[in-house]
């Protein structure tokens, strides 16, 4: 990029902060921006952290116009207290779930048809989400839809990018309290997805300007964001003598 020139003395001062040019309207909200039209949401609980060798237990699978899929995965491999005790789903709880396979199939053909009429999937800490559910389609063999086509709105890379300096923690939890959208019972698939959603519009509607109106253009911004959150997190990392990350180069995917 050039470097800026040194303004000309002989152009006129320009409005300072929080003022306006006399007879300049503001700049008027796309009413079709992304956050303006109806949005897919996803969500998972799961057998641990590991997106790559954990397993899908329960889903939901919120549609942009009705007809939400939810449902009961059983893993067919143990569920461990660790992970049972945040979302309390028990060996128990799935005992006449349908496996994997069979549970899974539709839920990628939904993602596939939001791919195929272009229409934005909300997915909270998408890396993780999305990277769990192309290892269960890849395990057990099942068709899968056309990842690089997917339109992804990750309220949780957004937020980094609007609000970076914002001391606390990023769980959906933390994120729906500051932004004031209601989460009545976290870890549970479909209220998770919900919030996600919900989120994910109000971020829109506060920070247009940043967030962009086109979801193609959103795409391209949170790749930056996550670039720069890496970037952000390696200078931490190596002045407290800390392992760096090596950038996601995959995103939405881990």
């Amino acid at each position: 990029m050039p470097e800026a020139s040194a303004r000309p003395t002989s152009e006129p001062d320009r409005p300072g902060p929080g003022r306006r040019a006399k007879n300049v309207l503001p700049p008027r909200e796309d009413p079709n921006a992304w956050y303006r039209r109806p949005l897919a949401s996803l969500d998972f609980e799961t057998t641990g952290i590991d997106p790559r060798a954990d397993r899908i237990l329960s889903f939901a699978a919120l549609s942009d116009v009705g007809g939400d899929l939810m449902g009961m995965v059983n893993p067919g491999v143990p569920i461990p207290e660790s992970s049972a005790d945040i979302h309390g789903i028990t060996a128990s709880d799935l005992a006449r779930a349908p496996m994997s396979a069979q549970a899974l199939r539709p839920v990628l053909a939904w993602v596939h048809d939001l791919v195929q009429r272009r229409i934005g999937l909300v997915v909270y800490n998408a890396s993780f989400d999305l990277t769990l559910l192309r290892a269960e389609a890849e395990r057990h063999g099942l068709d899968q839809p056309d990842w690089d086509r997917l339109l992804v709105v990750d309220p949780f890379v957004i937020d980094w990018g609007v609000d970076r300096d914002r001391d606390g923690q990023r769980r959906l939890s933390d994120v729906a309290s500051h932004y004031g959208v209601r989460l009545d019972k976290a870890h549970d698939a479909a209220h998770d997805a919900r919030a996600a959603r919900e989120i994910a519009i109000t971020m829109g509607t506060a920070y247009p300007e940043i967030v962009g109106s086109s979801l193609t253009m959103l795409m391209a911004q949170q790749r930056y964001w996550i670039a720069a959150r890496t970037m952000d997190w390696n200078k931490r990392a190596h002045e407290l003598g800390r392992g760096l990350t090596i950038p996601g180069l995959d995103w939405p995917f881990a």
